[in-house]
């Protein structure tokens, strides 16, 4: 370990893959060809749900929220990332890592909320179809997703300042490709059991129970559905939900076996492997998997490519 005399390092080395070099190379292609994918496929959902009048739902609102939190994550450690993995120079400033890790919890725990919010929407327009315009109206989303926004960036500031308050005994290094609040806490010294406990109880809030309001959100939503008598009509409320089951489980596998255990007990390559699925290719699924498994998006998108050439 590189030691120094200060509170905290004027920068951090960041292990990532250099145990393997091999892996450097390839890793930065598809990283790149992922990270590029997840730009394009994100800001093509955002384009359509704003241009297109039919997709101007709370649904839609929703998904653009997403795209949008998908491309800060992705945007949030990729870059640093590929630039680490194609030069030599593995560090990152002390303030470039506090940068980092504050909007990357921030984005997160904010996702993690979105995901609750939009199967409440699903849960509201099959059980309370009746009522889901006015429930589900404007004013009612808008303020949703501005109670969404301020909890993460609460989590956010709550979780760094927690977790910068620890000493890291002149530690520089950390195994990992960039800066993540289970690795900080894990590689700091001195008692860190506060630290980890304040970690899981929040995780708690932020995770595990959206995760159960999810769940049962979608027991609720099974029950709906086996009461529609029309094979059809079982199909299309299937539909409309699937694709948003899909992306729970993805995004919360993942991030539930990183944030709701202690960090000390997390082994040495985890961090980096759980990373690299629910921040660079769960963002760059996640477009694909509304859009295949969607016909009114599928036909917003061919209607605004065939207008883009027309114009041409």
């Amino acid at each position: 370990m590189v030691m120094i005399n200060e509170s905290h390092p004027e920068e951090f080395i960041l292990v990532g893959f250099t145990d393997h070099p091999w892996l450097e190379l390839p890793l930065f292609v598809i990283i790149f060809i992922i990270y590029s994918m997840a730009m394009m496929g994100n800001i093509a959902i955002i384009l359509v749900s704003m241009l297109d009048p039919s997709l101007h739902s709370p649904m839609y609102f929703f998904l653009t929220n997403l795209s949008f939190l998908d491309i800060c994550l992705t945007t949030s450690i990729v870059p640093q990332m590929l630039f680490n993995l194609g030069s030599s120079n593995k560090t990152i400033s002390y303030v470039g890592c506090v940068i980092q890790v504050y909007f990357f919890s921030t984005v997160g725990a904010t996702e993690c909320l979105l995901l609750a919010l939009m199967s409440f929407d699903r849960y509201v327009a099959i059980c309370r179809r009746l009522h889901y315009n006015l429930i589900m109206n404007q004013r009612i989303c808008i303020l949703l997703v501005s109670i969404m926004w301020m909890s993460g960036i609460t989590y956010g500031v709550f979780e760094i300042t927690l977790t910068l308050q620890l000493p890291l005994c002149g530690i520089n290094k950390l195994n990992h490709f960039f800066c993540e609040i289970p690795v900080l806490i894990k590689t700091a010294c001195g008692e860190k059991e506060a630290n980890e406990l304040s970690l899981s109880v929040v995780c708690i809030f932020i995770v595990a129970i959206p995760l159960c309001l999810i769940l049962a959100s979608y027991a609720s939503i099974g029950r709906a559905i086996l009461k529609i008598k029309s094979s059809e009509g079982r199909k299309k409320a299937f539909g409309t939900c699937s694709s948003h089951l899909i992306v729970v489980f993805l995004f919360y596998g993942p991030v539930i076996s990183m944030y709701l255990q202690p960090p000390s007990s997390i082994s040495r390559d985890q961090p980096k492997f759980m990373a690299l699925f629910y921040a660079v290719v769960i963002p760059t699924l996640n477009p694909f998997i509304y859009t295949l498994r969607n016909k009114d998006v599928k036909g917003s998108l061919s209607k605004l490519v065939r207008s883009v050439f027309i114009s041409k």
